[in-house]
């Protein structure tokens, strides 16, 4: 990669300085709510310990104009992914029985679900809410080839880490203010550390579909997995709902809902009965729902009896707008991701006044070579195979932890069914910038836990989208609203912060 792109990371600084900014920075973190659940057996019911988030000393650099330049194209991939979301034939096609959801289980499982709300003319909500974070890196092949933003993968369900990747880039602006760092950096300076609101603007897109329900007195119910660690990424959100726009929020993960989730059969409200404990009286047995945030249902663990699959479906069958709907959980697969770069797709969607040739070029030019394993026959396969040191395989997953890399692909093709090609596409490995370094901090090391390292970051955008269909009219309000990094060593191929791989970081911006 060019020298003068990124520069040398991190700063030099003494042992005497790291054990000082560790210390600052942990104490912080665990002051401002920067902070995970520990591992546990079996979470209690209320929190009795806690430990900081997994976090950087320093912030990464990250190029100005490709930060500037993301943050234009959350817009485009919002639509886009409304626009998918809204194609049922498209979906049907590439997600359902006679493609991805054929091959992948949990992707068929889902799918059939949705086809049964339309058979059953049960879709009583026409509008979807779509939290999103669109993942990059940079890509620098060598030093004859400039370097660019790629994307890593567009989510659509359980965007993840928006408040406390503002609150990491709040912990390296309180550090730069307490020591200015030693002096270590003049690229360390005020300026050059970019605002992130993810908090307000995620809680604003909420608050917009809660306002569309048009029911005030409604709760916003978020559906969580049973034992959250990252439990306070979503307090945070919570907190902003109520105390900037008076929205109250229960959480309850899908077990309860079985038993608490009632759906009128006339009016199609979404009825959610409270916990005991947060509702001694029996005079309101039971809240009305205007919004069902999903923080769980994007791994097939979250749904291990049919009664869960069950549960989804009376969820969506409601009055209430979901987040993300099935049909925008679909669009999200990685299968979806792969098709759109093929000839024609992108137009498709993106066509009009709206959007020129120059945004399109714009998109594509975010986009690694991928291709499907069932491609051709053998084809995809093969290719595969040819290329494997250069690649990484990815199946219709979220989370982290689902992906072949490498050296690993040959004897994984070996062992992969013929029938369950469909649901894996290979990508083009992103080449990331190489003499880059941080100091990453994880809990219950004391002051010398930062352990310096070779890594590798990942920049996320996000976005709010509000959309639907009436009228054969197409309604779409959307919002770039923040931004994350993770950063990794090297070695390690995964990048999922809740899975352990990763932790969380922010940006100094360099021109």
């Amino acid at each position: 990669m060019p020298r003068g792109t990124l520069p040398e990371w991190p700063p030099q600084i003494t042992e005497a300085q790291r054990h000082s900014l560790t210390l600052l920075a942990t104490t912080y973190a665990l002051s401002h709510g920067l902070i995970y659940l520990p591992v546990a057996d079996v979470q209690p019911p209320a929190p009795t310990s806690t430990i900081h988030a997994p976090v950087s000393l320093f912030p990464s650099p990250f190029p100005r104009r490709w930060f500037e330049e993301a943050r234009k194209l959350q817009h485009i991939y919002n639509v886009l992914y409304a626009k998918i979301a809204m194609d049922d034939d498209f979906l049907d096609r590439v997600m359902g029985e006679d493609g991805a959801g054929r091959a992948d289980e949990f992707t068929g499982q889902l799918w059939k679900k949705w086809k049964q709300l339309r058979d059953e003319n049960a879709i009583s909500q026409p509008l979807h809410l779509g939290l999103f974070r669109s993942d990059y890196m940079i890509h620098a092949p060598d030093e004859d080839k400039p370097a660019g933003l790629k994307q890593v993968e567009f989510n659509t369900i359980s965007s993840s880490f928006g408040t406390l990747s503002e609150r990491s880039a709040q912990l390296h602006r309180y550090l730069f203010a307490a020591t200015n760092y030693y002096g270590a950096s003049p690229l360390l300076s005020s300026e050059n550390f970019p605002v992130n609101r993810t908090t307000s603007g995620l809680a604003e897109g909420l608050a917009e579909a809660h306002r569309a329900y048009n029911v005030p007195e409604s709760y916003i119910l978020f559906v969580v997995q049973p034992g959250e660690r990252n439990v306070f990424d979503q307090r945070w959100l919570e907190y902003e709902l109520l105390e900037t726009h008076s929205i109250h929020v229960i959480r309850q993960t899908f077990d309860e809902l079985a038993g608490s989730a009632h759906v009128d059969p006339k009016t199609k409200v979404l009825r959610v009965t409270l916990n005991h404990s947060l509702n001694p009286s029996t005079e309101v047995p039971s809240i009305e729902i205007s919004t069902v945030y999903f923080r769980a249902g994007y791994t097939p663990t979250d749904f291990p009896t049919p009664v869960h699959y069950d549960t989804r479906y009376l969820l969506e069958s409601s009055r209430a707008i979901k987040c993300p709907t099935i049909p925008l959980q679909l669009a999200g697969g990685k299968k979806v991701q792969e098709v759109l770069t093929q000839p024609g797709v992108l137009e498709k969607y993106l066509t009009g006044p709206e959007f020129t040739s120059a945004d399109l070029a714009a998109i594509r030019e975010t986009w690694m070579e991928m291709w499907s394993l069932d491609q051709s026959g053998n084809e995809g396969v093969d290719k595969a195979r040819d290329q494997a040191l250069d690649l990484v395989l990815k199946p219709q997953r979220e989370g982290g932890g689902n992906n072949v890399y490498k050296e690993s692909i040959p004897s994984f093709l070996d062992n992969l069914a013929k029938s369950e090609r469909e649901a894996w596409i290979a990508m083009k490995l992103i080449a990331a910038p190489t003499d880059m370094g941080n100091y990453l901090v994880r809990a219950g090391g004391g002051t010398e836990g930062a352990v310096k390292s070779e890594v590798i970051s990942e920049f996320g955008i996000f976005g709010w989208a509000l959309f639907g269909r009436t009228d054969d009219q197409e309604h779409i309000k959307d919002k770039e609203v923040g931004w994350l990094v993770r950063t990794k060593a090297k070695e390690s191929n995964e990048g999922g912060v809740a899975a352990g791989f990763s932790v969380l970081d922010s940006i100094v911006l360099v021109d």
